[in-house]
């Protein structure tokens, strides 16, 4: 699958590399601005259910 995604990037490899970080680095940007505050609403660290 992956290998299907890096043909399908234009350019030289140096260029898809830049396109494949600069990728990742919105998603990671969209993770945690976005994604995680939204989840840690219904997600309580201080409910446990193991040793009660």
């Amino acid at each position: 699958m992956y290998g299907a995604l890096w043909r399908l990037l234009p350019g030289p490899v140096w260029f898809r590399v830049i396109i494949v970080i600069a990728l990742v680095a919105a998603a990671l940007y969209g993770l945690f601005w976005y994604v995680f505050p939204w989840a840690s609403q219904f997600i309580s660290p201080q409910d446990s259910t193991i040793g009660g």
